[in-house]
């Protein structure tokens, strides 16, 4: 069986991690993981690993023109919404200028380039959304990912753009909580919490996004897909399902709106994903909310 070459950009982020897992259990792909600085995966075998700093080009053309993936999917980002909008250089060079770097060496030698994106480039008005509603970002970071995504679309290589919403699971080193982590520690240390009943959001886990990209490079299927979580939510509602779940105190959750919280970067109050393109494309079926917290319970034990 010929292996198909898929090189991952940001191997030691939650979304790269769960990647490597995935891929290194199929028999009919070879593994490539690449990250700026040291592997910090907890497993050495069934991939290679190389050190690839994204925004540097010359660094890019070498490690690619190497390795000749057919596939590229590309993880590595600056995330963090309100560092993005206080440090608007280093979000550019990582989310725009690292993806342009990308798209001349895949263009050069015909490699499929799976970009991820966000619910970030819509304002929050009128979701959720489908592949066909126009962008139209509020935030820094939300620019930096459609300047990117922009860059892909006129770019004329082979190519797909995999949008998701609030992703969420365990790294291997518990580098990252999130909303179902939080909840969970504060109010086993018996916090009072306050989350939000004003934003909406299609709350994505880690593996479901993985298996996503997996089905897009398996098919390089092009063009924009939104994988996501199918559950339409709030946060305050998230964190309800996650108290319930480990039996904990749900009266030290009080709900409150965007306002009480000062963030340098706006939010779009209502994303979230429609996902009939992907399910019929790829097939593409994610867990519940409620199967999401059940899968993140047995890691955590």
């Amino acid at each position: 069986m010929e292996q198909k070459k898929i090189l991952i950009t940001g191997s030691n982020g939650l979304l790269g991690q769960k990647l490597v897992e995935l891929l290194v259990a199929k028999d009919n792909v070879r593994t490539f993981a690449t990250a700026k600085g040291g592997n910090r995966l907890p497993f050495q075998e069934g991939y290679e690993f190389l050190e690839m700093d994204v925004t540097d080009v010359q660094e890019v053309e070498q490690v690619i023109s190497q390795i000749r993936p057919d596939v590229v999917i590309h993880t590595a980002a600056m995330t963090n919404v309100d560092q993005c909008e206080m440090e608007k250089e280093a979000c550019w060079k990582l989310n725009v200028t690292a993806v342009e770097n990308l798209i001349s060496v895949c263009g050069r030698f015909d490699i499929f380039l799976q970009h991820l994106s966000t619910d970030f480039v819509f304002d929050g008005k009128s979701g959720p959304y489908t592949e066909e509603d126009k962008p139209n970002p509020i935030s820094f970071y939300g620019w930096s990912k459609y300047a990117a995504e922009k860059a892909v679309l006129s770019s004329g290589i082979r190519f797909a753009i995999t949008r998701t919403v609030l992703v969420y699971g365990i790294a291997h080193d518990m580098s990252r909580s999130n909303i179902i982590l939080w909840v969970k520690k504060s109010l086993e240390e018996g916090k009072a919490i306050k989350v939000v009943t004003d934003q909406y959001r299609t709350p994505t886990l880690a593996e479901d996004l993985a298996t996503g990209c997996y089905l897009i490079a398996d098919q390089e299927s092009e063009g924009i897909f939104h994988i996501s979580g199918k559950d339409f939510l709030t946060p305050y509602e998230m964190a309800i399902m996650a108290a319930d779940y480990f039996h904990l105190d749900k009266s030290l959750i009080s709900p409150t709106d965007a306002s009480a919280f000062t963030q340098p970067a706006r939010r779009p109050p209502r994303t979230g994903f429609i996902l009939t393109k992907a399910n019929a494309i790829l097939g593409y079926e994610p867990h519940s909310f409620e199967e999401g917290i059940a899968i993140l319970a047995r890691q955590i034990a």
